[in-house]
């Protein structure tokens, strides 16, 4: 994927927990672009470019809590999986929640991983160390 940049979107509503990501990311050298917003609306304005939001550029991976206010997680995700335009999107779960009914329902919406927060601590570090393999080796579809 020479010459093309995976723009990341934080969904978090969780300040500190996004800043740690955010600074994963710098210590791993990774200055891929990141727009972090904190619920599921937000989120869909980004992607879709809505209310003084600037779209989201393909291609993207998108981060999710699962635990937010307005629109959680899993209520994006659906919506997502549902518009015919952004199904495809590459969506990975870091959350708290270790419930199995999360998990399950995550990966229905075919997630590509789910992460849990409390191992934050290498997670969080081995996280975009994943994400930069990722993007690298994957082929994502031309825009359109």
């Amino acid at each position: 994927m020479p010459g093309r940049t995976v723009h990341v979107l934080l969904v978090d509503d969780d300040e500190i927990d996004a800043e740690q990501v955010v600074r994963s990311f710098r210590q791993m050298k990774i200055a891929n672009p990141v727009t972090i917003v904190g619920n599921g609306i937000e989120a869909l304005k980004a992607l879709r470019g809505e209310e003084g939001y600037e779209r989201i550029p393909r291609p993207y991976i998108i981060l999710l809590d699962i635990n937010m206010p307005r629109m959680n997680g899993l209520e994006f995700l659906h919506a997502i999986r549902e518009d015919d335009e952004l199904q495809p999107s590459i969506v990975f779960i870091l959350t708290t929640s270790d419930n199995e009914d999360d998990k399950l329902a995550a990966y229905a919406d075919h997630v590509a991983g789910y992460f849990l927060k409390k191992d934050a601590g290498n997670a969080i570090l081995d996280l975009p160390t994943m994400l930069k393999n990722y993007w690298r080796l994957v082929e994502f579809p031309q825009d359109e």
